[in-house]
């Protein structure tokens, strides 16, 4: 009797299942045929529900997931899914699907030179041919459509940015110095002085990176040549078209090296640089009292502050303060852009609402994420620092990506970083033109 009971029961259990997945299934079809997928601003009118667009990329774990909660409003709004894969190994996975015939639709590289290879191959396709001048200029900021162009087409949009052109430094002991924030470098090599004459000691460097020892060292080139050159300079010296060895790059290693080789002004002198990792540099910043004043560093660089270190309460930051007055106010940085391959309807609606800042916004409340969109709103940023970032972005006068990411792999990630260590390491044994001429002769083709 007990079993004949189970049995029935069990039996209305599966029963109520059933109708009830039938029910949820029908109610969910419903819901969906009240929606109308031609209704938004980026199918232009169609109904491209059901259709899918893949994306590949570098960034994974939790960034992952905060692109693709970037990507509800569209999905909800066109019915279009997008299916995000990324990788660590995309720098070699997207170049063996590419050149063997099966791309993804859109591909977010986070070095502007990998995608230029593709661009030469006549693999990437013209975003002119898709969106006017006058909707990509409202969309962003003439710099970011500059880097874009690349072989006289617009090779993709950008979606992320991150910001290097900042100076960080302790805030408690700052205030209780009464130190000010410099505005120009005049002011900022006027500070490390008054810092040596406090008796303390102004900057702490790192360059040791293992295998990629010395990049740090790079960005400090490219800041300066922005400072004290016209932009087309900085444009052509990253293209090959402009030497190393030519007087405004020798002009920009021989204003870093007033502070790198000052035995005043940097912790550990020169062997301090050299041997430095540099996710340790900023460290000195928080010792009680500061080992060293003030550290440059890009927006990521507090993933490496000690454990407990809050931005706005114990670091603070300002933006590295302009050299020459003629060049206003540049902004070096990076960012992901991302490349599309393939040219469907549903492709080119994903790439008009990536265009816009809106598909930004949750990344953004997030945190830790810039947008580099013109109409994006500042008010979504969830912390004051994070706002800072962003303005510091959208007020500069010329903002560029770093250089050596837009160089070939021998020079921007091989010599340029193998001989700015060694012109620490031998230095003042060293000639600073031999030192030039040979990234120089690095350069491929030459």
């Amino acid at each position: 009797m007990f079993r004949k009971i189970a049995v029935s029961l069990l039996a209305g259990v599966f029963l109520f299942s059933a109708v009830a997945l039938f029910a949820g299934g029908q109610a969910e079809k419903a819901r969906a045929a009240d929606v109308d997928y031609t209704d938004n601003p980026w199918t232009e009118g169609q109904d491209l529900s059901g259709k899918t667009v893949r994306i590949f990329g570098a960034f994974v774990d939790e960034d992952a997931r905060r692109f693709n909660r970037s990507m509800e409003i569209f999905k909800e709004a066109t019915g279009i899914n997008v299916v995000y894969e990324g990788s660590g190994d995309f720098e070699s996975l997207i170049t063996v699907r590419v050149e063997g015939g099966s791309p993804p639709d859109m591909a977010a590289f986070p070095q502007p030179g990998l995608l230029s290879d593709f661009v030469k191959g006549g693999q990437v396709i013209d975003l002119n041919q898709w969106f006017s001048q006058d909707y990509l200029e409202q969309q962003y900021d003439q710099s970011w459509l500059d880097m874009a162009t690349m072989d006289g087409i617009m090779s993709g949009f950008w979606h992320r940015a991150n910001v290097k052109s900042l100076v960080w430094y302790p805030k408690k002991a700052w205030d209780a110095a009464g130190y000010q924030i410099p505005e120009t470098w005049d002011e900022l090599i006027a500070l490390s002085d008054q810092i040596v004459a406090d008796g303390g000691v102004p900057w702490s460097i790192g360059i040791e990176s293992a295998g990629a020892t010395g990049w740090p060292g790079t960005d400090w080139i490219e800041d300066i040549l922005l400072r004290i050159a016209p932009v087309e300079v900085y444009d052509n010296w990253v293209e090959g078209k402009h030497p190393f060895n030519s007087p405004e790059v020798k002009r920009a290693f021989e204003i870093m090296s007033e502070i790198w080789f000052n035995e005043d002004y940097v912790l550990g002198g020169t062997d301090g640089i050299v041997l430095t990792p540099f996710g340790d540099a900023p460290n000195a910043l928080f010792t009680d009292p500061p080992s060293a004043w003030m550290h440059r560093q890009a927006s990521f660089i507090p993933a490496f502050f000690p454990r407990g270190v809050q931005v706005g309460v114990d670091a603070d930051f300002f933006y590295l303060p302009p050299i020459d007055e003629e060049f206003g106010r540049p902004v070096l940085g990076a960012g992901d852009i991302y490349g599309v391959f393939n040219d469907r309807p549903e492709v080119r609606a994903l790439a008009r609402y990536m265009t816009q800042g809106i598909s930004t916004k949750a990344w953004v409340q997030a945190g830790g994420f810039v947008s580099p969109h013109a109409d994006a709103d500042l008010s979504w940023y969830p912390t004051e620092a994070d706002r800072r970032y962003a303005e510091i972005i959208a007020n500069a006068d010329t903002f560029r990506f770093d250089g050596s990411d837009l160089m070939p792999g021998p020079v921007g990630a091989g010599s340029f970083w193998t001989e700015i260590t060694d012109y620490v390491n031998n230095y003042p044994n060293v000639n600073l033109e031999r030192t030039l001429q040979n990234i120089d002769n690095s350069w491929p083709g030459r």
